[in-house]
């Protein structure tokens, strides 16, 4: 088929991560018409606003849908996925693509996934088939059965798909794309980092050269009523250890307002000689600094994909990444500050552990935008 429209859905920071090598690919195909669509918490400034980082990539933006509803209850998630449903579809019908591409396993996607499978607009769905905590699998598992074609990280997650009754045919395992990122970020220069670190902290100088921990903590939003006692819990805990802290923003699952707060509540009664803030960095940046770190604490699938392949100590905390499958660079620990602490200071010990490539080898995106460019 020649001038085929590609439509690609992104809902998050991470959705962008996950598919750039793909969309650099796709966009440079003669015979691909390609175009983004940006709803979600990916037009926030509060979560750094990634439709800005898409359209300086130089990628087209066909359209941007406010569908974010603003709270911090499961409720708010539920609405945010109406409205996907409803703003997607309106665009989808004016746009008439020949393909829809959606990632991974945020409500958001699942609300894209419902419009294009009504409106009979063939799926392709990235990172189907994986295990993972909370409401995410449950997601991931329903848009692998609203979806058409299935593009996978590795043989277990080929399994699942196919144990769900989806076509062999269809399922087509590529690798992770956010590995390409992790790739790509062990060539950026320490003065890139440096340089984008400075736009965020301003007028706080971060040391690069000293140890520090990075702390990436998402909400649990099988238990979101706790968030505010999950990210207090490890705020304080870090404060006894002699380590900086690099502290990234959460994503915007329910919950996450509670996160904010507790965020506020630790900036106005604890030193923070040693704690530095963090909106949002480009993903290939972002992880440039993670080769850096001593360690990842938090409960972030980059700390089960990326860290993987980079080698990088992590600590994964709570339910988020439940069954999912992981690398020896991985401690997995309760809610619990001696369990937590105990882990850090493990990891801590540890500098590198070795490359793993169980979510693929940093060639997926090439491997995506063929299957999607052979697809009729």
């Amino acid at each position: 088929m020649l001038n085929k429209t590609i439509c690609v859905a992104i809902t998050a920071r991470p959705s962008y991560s996950r598919i750039r090598s793909a969309l650099s690919i796709l966009s440079k195909n003669k015979n691909i018409n390609l175009h983004i669509l940006c709803s979600g918490s990916a037009l926030l400034n509060r979560y750094g606003r990634i439709v800005d980082y898409i359209q300086r990539d130089g990628f087209h933006v066909y359209d941007e849908l406010y569908t974010y509803v603003e709270g911090d209850e499961s409720i708010n998630m539920a609405l945010t996925t109406a409205n996907t449903i409803s703003l997607s579809a309106q665009a989808f019908k004016k746009l008439a693509p020949d393909f829809i591409v959606t990632i991974a396993d945020r409500y958001e996607t699942l609300g894209t996934a419902v419009a294009a499978s009504y409106m009979n607009i063939p799926l392709i769905h990235i990172q189907g088939g994986e295990v993972s905590g909370n409401i995410d699998e449950v997601v991931r598992h329903t848009v692998t059965k609203l979806s058409d074609f299935h593009l996978v990280s590795n043989e277990y997650a080929a399994q699942r798909v196919h144990s769900l009754g989806e076509s062999l045919n269809n399922i087509f395992i590529t690798g992770c794309p956010s590995i390409d990122i992790a790739e790509e970020a062990k060539h950026i220069s320490q003065e890139v980092l440096t340089h984008s670190l400075q736009q965020q902290l301003g007028s706080h100088v971060f040391n690069l050269a000293e140890p520090f921990i990075v702390l990436l903590i998402h909400p649990e939003t099988n238990h979101h009523e706790e968030s505010f006692n999950n990210m207090f819990l490890l705020l304080t805990l870090l404060t006894k250890l002699d380590i900086n802290v690099l502290v990234f923003n959460p994503n915007v699952d329910s919950g996450s307002d509670s996160m904010w707060q507790a965020l506020e509540f630790f900036k106005k009664g604890y030193e923070q000689n040693r704690f530095y803030y963090i909106n949002n960095l480009e993903g290939h940046v972002f992880l440039k600094l993670l080769t850096l770190s001593s360690c990842l604490v938090g409960n972030s699938s980059v700390g089960i994909r990326e860290c993987a392949y980079l080698g990088i100590p992590v600590i994964n905390i709570g339910e988020r990444q439940n069954g999912r499958e992981r690398a020896n660079n991985v401690l997995d620990v309760a809610w619990d500050e001696y369990e937590i602490t105990a882990a850090i200071l493990q990891q801590l010990s540890i500098r590198h552990y070795p490359q793993s490539t169980l979510y693929g080898n940093a060639n997926a995106g090439e491997r995506i935008a063929s299957v999607i460019d052979s697809l009729s």
